[in-house]
C-alpha cells in the first residue's frame, strides 16, 4: 500500500486519479483551495485519509501546505496535478510554475513524483528573463514547458526518485471543457499507473508520456543550462531552494 499526496484533487483529474487509487488500496490525501472545496472534495472521494487546503497562487500558502504535508510524514509519491488555464498570466505562473517548484523542494522527497503538463507545452518557449521583468509575458503553453523542466531537474539532481511529466491529453474537464476530444479515463491513468505501478515501464525517470507511452516532449526541458537557470529564478523569487540528492 502507498501513501500518495495530490494537488488539486477536489474534482477533475486530480478527483478522478485519487479514486482510482483509494480503489486499488492506497491511501491517499487530497488538496483543495479553500475549506469549503475541501470539504466538497471528502464528501466526494469516501476513503481519502485527509484533505489540505492551500491556495496555490499564494507563495506563503504553499510553502505552509509543504509542512502540512510533512507534517503527515512521508509519502512515496506525489502527483503535481494542480493547474490553472483561463485566468490571469500571474496566477498561471504561480499555480503552474512556482507552486509544483516550492512543493518539489519543500516536501520530503518522495520515491515518485509525477508533475502534469500539457501537449501544448510543446510550444512553449523558456522566456526565463521575464520571470522578475514581465511575467505577463509568460503563457499557459510555457508554464507546462516550466513543469517539464522541473521534471527533468529532479531526475537529474535525484537519481534515487522515479521523476517523470505527464501529458493527459485534452479531456472533458472543467479545465478542457464538455467538447474535449480525449478519453478522459486515459487522461488520469498515466499519473495513477506512475505513482503505484511495479511494471517496469513505469520504474523510470526523466521521461515524458501520454496514455502510459512515452513521447517526445520539448527539447529545451532537457537544457541544463536552463534548467540550472529556471531552479536559481525560481529560488530568488520564492526564497527556497531544490535541495541536491540527500
Amino acid at each position: 500500500m502507498a501513501k500518495i499526496f495530490i494537488t488539486g484533487s477536489a474534482d477533475g483529474l486530480g478527483q478522478l486519479a485519487a479514486k482510482e487509487l483509494i480503489d486499488l488500496g492506497h491511501q491517499v490525501v487530497l488538496h483543495a483551495r479553500n475549506t469549503e472545496r475541501g470539504k466538497q472534495a471528502i464528501n466526494k472521494t469516501p476513503g481519502a485519509e485527509d484533505v489540505l487546503t492551500a491556495d496555490l497562487s499564494s507563495i506563503e500558502e504553499t510553502k505552509t501546505l509543504a509542512s502540512k504535508v510533512n507534517a503527515l510524514g512521508r509519502f512515496d509519491a506525489v502527483i503535481h496535478n494542480a493547474g490553472v488555464y483561463r485566468t490571469s498570466a500571474k496566477e498561471i505562473f504561480n499555480v503552474n510554475t512556482l507552486a509544483p517548484y516550492i512543493l518539489t523542494c519543500l516536501i520530503q522527497k518522495p520515491k515518485r513524483l509525477i508533475y502534469l503538463s500539457s501537449g501544448m507545452h510543446l510550444h512553449g518557449r523558456s522566456k526565463l528573463d521575464s520571470f522578475k521583468t514581465d511575467s505577463s509575458r509568460i503563457s499557459y503553453s510555457d508554464s507546462k514547458l516550466y513543469v517539464v523542466m522541473l521534471c527533468m531537474a529532479a531526475a537529474r539532481k535525484w537519481p534515487d526518485v522515479y521523476s517523470n511529466a505527464v501529458d493527459p491529453g485534452w479531456v472533458p474537464t472543467k479545465m478542457g471543457g464538455r467538447g474535449a476530444p480525449d478519453d478522459l479515463q486515459k487522461g488520469y491513468e498515466t499519473q495513477v499507473w506512475l505513482a503505484v505501478s511495479n511494471d517496469e515501464k513505469a520504474k523510470v525517470s526523466g521521461r515524458y508520456f501520454f496514455h502510459q507511452k512515452e513521447r517526445h516532449h520539448n527539447p529545451e526541458a532537457d537544457n541544463v543550462q536552463l534548467q540550472e537557470r529556471f531552479l536559481n529564478l525560481c529560488e530568488e523569487i520564492t526564497g527556497v531552494s531544490l535541495p541536491n540528492n540527500i
